[in-house]
């Protein structure tokens, strides 16, 4: 039994397990009976396998039209096979099997559908331009949504089972983003940028899987661990990337959650991974990096936790090549790749077509962080061309709120896809028009090989991502400020650490009222669900609410906030990261701001004490934590 498990895992994950013996933890047998006929059944004939063929039917494939048998789900005879066409018909549903497709009776009436590679053509022949290039991409995004579902459903930690803060991807040869699933903004625009950072410092061939944190090669912050797996045909054919980047809640640092609010180096925020080899050659280096996390100054509390969480990405990243093969199998690698580069085209075209919708000029804003440091923005618009000056910035910051290239880049090709207003992927595309003058500053600080020697950048990417958004989309007057931070709040000890980010109100916009209580733009996650909360965690949820009138006024309103109250039920470390608790949330076109947000502590003997935007707290027994988010601003004046 434990051969066959392991064989199965394996095959599943990508990876082995360790010498931990199987238990089986339950089991479960379906018995089931097989339908009588009806005598009112009208059969025509039957084919040679001995299934019964109820009728036949005429059925567009590629533009020809095929006569196609039609079968019935209660006839199926087991271990049948049938070569595509096919209708097979059932009380409840329809399946159509596809020319090259082959569709088997499993003994317990299951039907297996297969694809037949000697049947192998080019599908895409016959079919418009656009059409194709509609499927390829519904192709590379369920790909990369297949990715996020095999990451949460085998990861350990609640911050990626959860709260689903982690994001896939899939990128072109070039390393450019092509496809995403619907997860984090701030995560998705990196990756791209990441991919070529890591493909200057390491080699990357068939059967390897890179790994890597830092700031200097894409990274955003050290809780972010991104894996690359570049994919190759079996003829050793580059065909594109899949990556992943998912948020560990704990990855070392001076304290719990990895996000100490007073760092002023990287190398005092956890464990930093320089790029190295998750696998090499189809050979596992896991172990090397348990051995890394558990290095250094201030090393992960939670190991198991960290290498669980890792496992799942491997998996996701496996699947997903895997995927990618097939796909460039089935329709050919030239296919694959004219359609990424279509998809590219495309965001291009509509970004240059939004572009010339909005006037020739300057455009600025400036928005000041809750201690003063300026965020500046000039965008200059020329015809079908964009150039953005981040010039008046702020200095390199002395705590964590710096960012890097790879974060400006992700806030840079969000805020376009918004202003583009189209369904289309978060694609690379969309820089092709748009040059960038970043000077020295908060949003691009040098880094060394020295982590101790590199400014600390938690924060930027958590709350400089949000409070650049808001920056950016400021001059066009589509949408009012929203809470602009993600309230990050964490808390643990010497044996775990929990991260989380809360909601709270979004902007409002012409026509249209902010949400309340929701996460916003760089940010996708969901909020723990408090059983869930409850029952990993010492604590107690008292209330989770909506914080009432807390959006702005106008004549649309912005959104509310979040009330979250919590009461500790054993000693643990408690920090905050967060933003517009000086600065309001802007409204526009004459609405109000919204409310700041704010947060103390209520020890159990009565004494409060008020937190900082950025601060920290030691938890004893009974203390109460209060959260209360910004709400969003305002839009419109008031009649």
């Amino acid at each position: 039994v434990s051969e066959v498990f392991c064989e199965a895992y394996e095959k599943r994950y990508g990876h082995t397990v360790d010498d931990t013996p199987v238990e089986i933890e339950s089991m479960r047998v379906v018995v089931s009976t097989k339908p009588k006929l009806d005598d009112n059944d009208q059969v025509t004939q039957q084919n040679n396998s001995g299934w019964k063929i109820l009728k036949e039917k005429e059925i567009l494939f590629d533009g020809k039209k095929i006569t196609t048998p039609v079968y019935r789900r209660v006839d199926a005879v087991p271990g049948v096979i049938i070569n595509g066409p096919a209708l097979i018909l059932d009380p409840y549903s329809t399946l159509l099997v596809e020319p090259g497709w082959s569709v088997q009776v499993h003994e317990d009436g299951s039907l297996i559908l297969q694809y037949m590679k000697s049947s192998e053509k080019k599908v895409s022949k016959g079919r418009p331009e656009a059409v194709e290039q509609e499927l390829f991409t519904h192709r590379f995004t369920a790909i990369a949504e297949k990715m996020g579902e095999m990451l949460k459903r085998t990861a350990l930690s609640v911050n990626i089972k959860e709260r689903h803060d982690f994001s896939c991807a899939l990128l072109n040869p070039k390393g450019e983003l092509v496809v995403n699933a619907p997860h984090i903004p701030v995560h998705l625009g990196a990756l791209g940028m990441c991919v070529r950072k890591l493909n200057e410092s390491i080699d990357m061939q068939p059967g390897d899987m890179v790994i890597t944190n830092h700031p200097a090669y894409g990274g955003s912050h050290l809780p972010d661990v991104t894996v690359v797996t570049p994919v190759f045909t079996s003829k050793e054919k580059l065909v594109g990337y899949v990556a992943n980047r998912a948020h560990h809640a704990e990855i070392g640092g001076a304290r719990p959650g990895s996000m100490p609010p007073h760092a002023t180096s990287l190398a005092e925020e956890g464990v930093v991974i320089q790029p190295m080899y998750l696998a090499r050659k189809d050979d596992s280096k896991l172990h090397k990096i348990r051995d890394h996390l558990l290095s250094g100054v201030h090393p992960t509390r939670n190991i198991e936790e960290n290498m669980a969480d890792l496992q799942a990405q491997v998996a996701a990243n496996r699947q997903g090549a895997k995927a990618l093969q097939n796909l460039a199998g089935r329709y050919g690698l030239s296919d694959v790749h004219h359609y990424m580069n279509k998809i590219k085209l495309q965001a291009k075209e509509l970004m240059q077509d939004t572009i010339r919708e909005i006037p020739n000029g300057i455009y600025k804003a400036t928005e000041y962080l809750d201690d003063g440091t300026p965020l500046s923005a000039t965008w200059t618009i020329m015809d079908e061309s964009v150039a953005i000056d981040f010039t008046g910035t702020g200095p390199v910051h002395p705590y964590n709120l710096n960012a890097n290239l790879a974060i400006v880049n992700s806030v840079v090709i969000y805020v376009l896809r918004v202003l583009v207003g189209q369904p289309i992927p978060l694609n690379e595309g969309l820089m092709e028009v748009v040059t960038l003058n970043l000077p020295t500053c908060l949003l691009n600080p040098d880094f060394s090989d020295k982590p101790e020697e590199c400014p600390a950048v938690v924060g930027g990417n958590i709350e400089i991502s949000q409070r650049l958004t808001d920056t950016l989309l400021k001059p066009f007057e589509c949408i009012a400020c929203g809470q602009g931070t993600m309230n990050n709040v964490l808390f643990g000890n010497d044996t775990f650490g929990y991260y989380e980010t809360v909601g709270g109100g979004s902007g409002a916009g012409p026509g249209f009222n902010g949400a309340d209580g929701v996460h916003q733009h760089m940010t996708n996650t969901r909020g723990t669900d408090p059983e869930i909360f409850e029952q990993r965690y010492p604590v107690r949820l008292d209330n989770y609410a909506i914080r009432k009138n807390s959006g702005g006024d106008g004549e649309y309103q912005g959104g509310d906030g979040i009330i979250r109250e919590m009461t500790f039920l054993e000693s643990a470390e408690l920090s905050v990261l967060t933003q517009h608790r000086i600065e309001t949330p802007y409204g526009q076109a004459g609405g109000e701001p919204g409310k700041t947000g704010s947060q103390w502590v209520m020890r159990k003997s009565g004494e409060k004490v008020v937190l900082e935007p950025a601060d920290s707290c030691d938890m004893a027994p009974g203390d109460r934590f209060i959260l209360k988010t910004p709400g969003g601003g305002g839009f419109g004046h008031k009649e």
